[in-house]
């Protein structure tokens, strides 16, 4: 996914989630505090054999297919899981001129519902491997285990888990898989803005798939509550930070995930301090959808930068660890549990 951190002029869209009335007969509830629900187990076992079902495709780059492939893959899994789904296909025009032909994939459940969360990956693979030390490598496309298809195996086993689940969340979720995210070159298309939102930010040529859908939502007038993207929520030994642009958008978001996560026990992985600020597919929902969304992504704690793999041709299922995905997973549960 795109990794370049830039300064931004824009309105923060702070939205306070909605709390349940405790209930009266919870004497150990304090009358000011939301009534916690316990989510269902989140299997990262399963989660991890979803990202490495992904990754045997063979890498997801638009116009292949392995990309055709892939996504055929994703629309039958979330119909297994009882998703209602929609096929967003497009054709994106590249930094390059090139015409990728990309289709974004979402998932609704409970469609009923008119409290809605959107959860969010891209699913798609980078072309080439420009941040590989070897040059030999810097042509080869990514095969993005970690960098795409982490997010997209939680996200699966997310839904699979409720669809199984005794008691289902009382809210709406819809999962996008966001398609074309990781095409740009910060380069050669400097000056790709946006106009139609007023706001100078440089998409670089990068999130190609949630500009789309920002622009064109899956149903008329659809909205949401907020969302949740994740990007490489994978690697052994993750840290995410609160990404600045989150912070800025959705700071109650931010801080309800990371306070989820502190009490489940992984405030190891969800540290309590600030990151910079990251193009990436949260970016089109906030300034063009007016959906106040968040991004959990790996960043290296202190120093910055992302996991050792990002875009090279070692970001391979040997990054995956089942402990990161775990706490990805549980704290998303809750997360959506708890609305």
């Amino acid at each position: 996914m795109s990794r370049f951190f830039f300064s931004i002029l824009a309105t923060a869209l702070v939205m306070a989630a909605c709390k349940e009335k405790p209930r009266q007969s919870d004497a150990t509830q304090p009358a000011d505090q939301p009534v916690q629900v316990t989510a269902p187990p989140f299997n990262a076992d399963s989660a991890y054999t979803y990202i490495d079902r992904q990754v045997a495709f063979g890498p997801r780059v638009p116009n292949t297919p392995a990309h055709v492939a892939t996504g055929n893959y994703l629309v039958a899994k979330l119909k297994q899981f009882g998703c209602e789904v929609t096929e967003q296909n497009f054709v994106a025009t590249t930094w390059d001129g090139k015409k990728l032909n990309a289709r974004n994939i979402i998932g609704t459940i409970n469609p009923q519902a008119t409290k809605r969360i959107v959860l969010a990956s891209h699913w798609d693979s980078r072309p080439q491997a420009d941040q590989d030390p070897d040059k030999a490598d810097q042509s080869k496309p990514v095969t993005a285990a970690n960098d795409g298809a982490s997010g997209v195996g939680v996200l699966l086993e997310l839904a699979r888990t409720i669809q199984q689940a005794q008691k289902k969340p009382g809210v709406g979720i819809d999962i996008i898989f966001f398609d074309a995210e990781d095409w740009g070159n910060s380069e050669k298309a400097a000056n790709d803005f946006e106009p139609a939102t007023g706001n100078q930010y440089d998409y670089i040529g990068f999130c190609l798939g949630s500009r789309y859908w920002a622009k064109n939502l899956h149903k008329p007038g659809y909205t949401a509550y907020f969302g949740i993207l994740l990007d490489m929520v994978g690697a052994k030994g993750a840290t995410f930070a609160k990404e600045g642009l989150s912070m800025q958008f959705a700071p109650s978001v931010v801080n309800k995930v990371w306070q989820t996560a502190s009490a489940a026990g992984y405030s190891q992985y969800f540290i309590d301090q600030p990151g910079g600020q990251i193009t990436d597919d949260h970016l089109a929902p906030n300034t063009i959808a007016k959906i106040p969304m968040i991004d959990i992504i790996h960043t290296n704690a202190g120093t910055g930068g992302f996991f050792p793999a990002w875009h090279t041709a070692d970001d391979t299922m040997s990054n995956i660890d089942r402990g990161t995905l775990k706490a990805v997973g549980q704290t998303l549960l809750q997360v959506v549990y708890n609305e």
